[in-house]
């Protein structure tokens, strides 16, 4: 005899076997001494206090006659249904988390679907950083930076995870050549000649393609509220791809150049293992390397020795930083930007800040 038993609902296997043993006639007792067991066994397994396993399962279709697959199959989907049940709750539980999640931003650009639903944003972050538990995040070694971020009520470590999150989504979708630190090393100066374009855009598609030969992925993302971070470095795909995910964070050209080389800087210069945050790190350990980036951005732009020279000579007119960037290949911006954040000269400078232009982004 072989009987197929399926159903929408996940009944616990108990019942069908109540039901069976019901329509031939047999009691439990028969049952239980058919199959060599305990008569308080077959009991409990009826009253759905104890499952069926693989032994019991092969057992019943010498009995029964019903295959063992088909035992297992009902107590599995019954298991499986009151994990779901169980997992509910915790979903229920974890919706007072989302306020924490830049969830409209990320719905916005396509990375989780746009719902008004609680459990199902809970769902959808969950699949997007592949963990059971929003509570796991913290755990995971990709985004424990954000969480290494100093506590301040402007900032949301979650929305710092989730902007990484984002960056190495985007980032695995770009194909690369095999990573070549020396010649990113000989492409730098190329680079920095992109900035002399007229439209950002066109600089960043040149950007691009340049540290995709080099085995870099550059990703370019809008700023996420409660961040306050300008840019990211890491490495995927077993450390054998850079990445490079900036924010669009601000327009002003000298800040975003800056932010670059200092991304750059810690592809050539540190751990493969680390993510870097710029403008995020509150960790003694890493602040080394962050001053280090630093420094690399600073030289590169515009070298020591010149630098030197030129603020000795005390002349700021926008003339003489305008011929000074045109003896350098660079933006004006640059040497303002540089001047100013080293208190040589004020910030609120008018005439200088003119030379300080903004980027209109796509």
């Amino acid at each position: 005899m072989e009987t197929n038993y399926q159903s929408d609902l996940a009944i616990h296997p108990g019942e069908y076997l109540e039901e069976m043993l019901e329509d031939i006639g047999m009691s439990q007792a028969e049952l239980a001494n058919r199959m060599g067991r305990p008569k308080q066994m077959i009991n409990e397994i009826i009253k759905g206090k104890k499952s069926i396993t693989s032994t019991t399962a092969l057992e019943l279709e010498d009995v029964l006659g019903v295959p063992s697959h088909i035992w297992l199959g009902l107590e599995s989907e019954y298991q499986i249904v009151l994990a779901k049940a169980e997992e509910l709750k915790q979903m229920e539980e974890e919706s007072k988390l989302i306020p924490n999640f830049p969830y409209a931003e990320l719905a916005k650009l396509g990375f989780v679907k746009a719902t008004r639903r609680a459990v199902e944003k809970v769902e959808e972050l969950k699949k997007f950083f592949g963990v059971a538990k929003l509570i796991q995040i913290s755990q995971v070694k990709a985004y424990q930076p954000a969480f290494r971020v100093s506590d301040h009520k402007s900032v949301s470590h979650e929305a710092i995870a989730t902007w990484i999150q984002a960056g190495r989504v985007e980032a695995s979708k770009i194909k690369t050549e095999s990573f070549d630190k020396k010649r990113l090393k000989s492409l730098l100066s190329d680079i920095k000649d992109l900035m002399n374009l007229e439209n950002i855009n066109e600089s960043i598609e040149g950007i691009r393609k340049i540290l995709v030969s080099c085995g870099v992925s550059f990703v370019m993302l809008p700023h996420f509220k409660k961040t306050k971070v300008n840019g990211a470095t890491f490495w995927i795909d077993d450390r054998s791809k850079a990445v490079i995910v900036m924010s669009i964070k601000g327009s002003y050209s000298d800040i975003f150049w800056f932010s670059l080389f200092h991304e750059i800087a810690h592809i050539l210069l540190h751990d493969k293992r680390e993510v870097f945050l710029e403008d995020g790190c509150n960790d003694p350990a890493l602040q080394q390397q962050e001053n280090e980036a630093d420094q690399f951005a600073k030289d590169f732009l515009i070298p020591k020795n010149k630098f030197e020279s030129f603020v000795n000579k005390g002349s700021f007119s926008k003339e003489s930083v305008k011929s000074f960037a045109k003896e350098l290949g660079i933006k004006p911006s640059i040497i303002v930007g540089r001047l100013m954040h080293e208190k040589i000269v004020r910030f609120d400078n008018y005439h200088l800040l003119q030379l300080r232009d903004k980027y209109k982004w796509a």
